[in-house]
């Protein structure tokens, strides 16, 4: 089944469920909660920890943990059609991330303060938003969730 798109007076007319777009944002979102959670789950200014930089101190779980989440968001950027330059960007960010916890200690502090995940993500996102803009709930100018006013009957 192929999927279709058609142009009506300038406006694009999404498919649904199965259309590219639609995939596209759902993996735009599914970035977004991956960076989240392995590197801004504490946000203090441009810096933040997550939990790959707090597993990275925990010898065995650090490593898996860093190709887990980012063998997740390869997966998210290959259902989402990303370009081949994105995904060799991704697969960098996370191979470093994932290098660092190779070394005792040392690594692991690098790897608590290098946000590869949260690079590998935004390259994603920034991937996405070129190709099919923003999803609809996500405010272009906060970059957060819009707030749904509830309408009352």
């Amino acid at each position: 089944m192929t999927e279709r798109t058609d142009t009506l007076e300038g406006f694009v007319v999404d498919e649904g469920r199965s259309s590219h777009r639609h995939k596209a944002h759902q993996a735009w979102r599914h970035a977004e909660t991956i960076k989240r959670l392995s590197d801004r789950l504490i946000g203090i200014g441009p810096f933040g920890l997550g939990l790959d930089g707090v597993l990275a101190w925990v010898p065995g779980v650090g490593p898996v943990y860093s190709v887990a989440a980012g063998g997740l968001l390869i997966y998210h950027a290959m259902t989402a059609g990303a370009s081949a330059a994105t995904l060799a960007r991704m697969l960098a960010y996370v191979a470093m991330d994932t290098a660092t916890d190779a070394v005792p200690v040392a690594g692991w502090a690098v790897d608590t303060l290098f946000p590869g995940h949260l690079m590998a993500a935004k390259a994603l996102q920034k991937d996405i938003e070129s190709r099919h803009g923003l999803p609809d709930e996500i405010d272009a100018k906060t970059r957060k969730k819009r707030k749904v006013k509830k309408v009352r009957r």
